[in-house]
């Protein structure tokens, strides 16, 4: 069975700039490689329009989920949802539901809340969008065609994806398993885990040093969707970091 593939788009001169340090990669490749939809491609992009349609318009047909995270917010530098209706060719509308959640949200608050123009923004989408919860700031993301728009804000992104997540149809889920030991570099194993990369060619293999005050050593990573494959090939590293003199050890290094 082939497994679904997907790409992540990072929006935001914040993140390229340095000011902000994207913290969404990481929770996106894990659960979707537990749903079974590896993460195959990251860009991280300006706010800059030409950009984000072209780079939309490229990985959407090349992929079959791309997600974004990032300006979909009330400022005028939140302009992915626009950006989006523009890859589509769609207009870029008051979406109904959306503005109700949203009318109803302000209306709600005590005092209430002024729907402006700007927060106005967060109600239009491209036409067509289906609506992604949001449970945390109500605001909601949108899924169009295979382009789902997330927050940038962690906790919103995660809580957007976890509504989401029953609605993704994936393959095997991707395991892994790992092997580290304290005292053996890279140099030393590269030519054997390349034989062992070389008998299960379904497999991702990466050898990964880790340093401490106590010595540094390698962590070597099998990951797959074959369980047993990936356990077999954990125990061949093992047993070969053995046959280096080392002391291996299964798992991550503290």
């Amino acid at each position: 069975m082939t497994s679904p593939t997907a790409c992540l788009l990072i929006i935001g001169n914040e993140v390229l700039s340095g000011r902000t340090q994207d913290a969404n990669l990481k929770f996106l490749a894990t659960r979707l490689g537990e749903i079974g939809i590896p993460l195959r491609e990251v860009r991280v992009i300006p706010d800059v329009r030409a950009t984000i349609v072209a780079t939309v318009n490229e990985v959407r047909a090349k992929y079959d989920h791309v997600f974004t995270t990032g300006g979909i917010g009330p400022t005028h530098d939140d302009i992915t949802s626009e950006c989006v209706a523009a890859a589509f060719g769609v207009p870029w509308e008051p979406h109904p539901e959306a503005w109700r959640r949203l009318e109803s949200h302000y209306a709600r608050q005590s005092p209430p809340g002024d729907f402006n123009a700007a927060r106005q923004r967060m109600a239009t989408m491209p036409r067509g969008a289906a609506l992604i919860d949001n449970i945390i700031s109500i605001a909601p993301g949108f899924t169009m065609g295979n382009v789902h728009v997330l927050a940038g804000v962690p906790r919103i992104m995660q809580a957007m994806f976890e509504a989401l997540a029953p609605t993704l149809k994936g393959g095997p889920p991707v395991v892994s398993a790992a092997v580290h030991a304290t005292g053996l570099m890279e140099g030393r194993i590269a030519e054997g885990l390349a034989d062992i990369q070389a008998r299960y060619p379904d497999l991702d293999i990466g050898s990964y040093p880790y340093y401490r005050t106590g010595g540094g050593g390698v962590a070597v990573v099998a990951k797959g969707t074959d369980a047993d494959a990936v356990k077999a090939a954990a125990r061949d590293v093992l047993v070969f970091m053995r046959a280096c003199g080392a002391h291996p050890a299964e798992g991550e290094p503290d």
